[in-house]
């Protein structure tokens, strides 16, 4: 596997499980996410599969996923 980092194709990621929320609908609005090896989390838009891939520590995806659940990102969706 190539150097994994932000912007790289999503589809060049090998060998990783991609998992996207249950709460997705059936057109796919989702984004997916996947641990890679090392404990950094790829985020992909599922529209887009082999688009280009954000990759986050895990750190930043605790910080994300913490707010979330505070509701701190509510208002982007009202």
């Amino acid at each position: 596997m190539r150097h994994i980092h932000n912007g790289m194709a999503a589809a060049e990621i090998r060998g990783v499980v991609w998992q996207k929320s249950r709460h997705s609908n059936s057109q796919g609005n989702c984004v997916e996410l996947a641990k890679l090896p090392g404990g950094d989390v790829a985020m992909r838009n599922s529209r887009f599969p082999e688009g280009p891939a954000l990759i986050y520590t895990r750190a930043e995806i605790e910080a994300l996923l913490l707010g979330a659940k505070d509701g701190e990102f509510d208002h982007l969706v009202q």
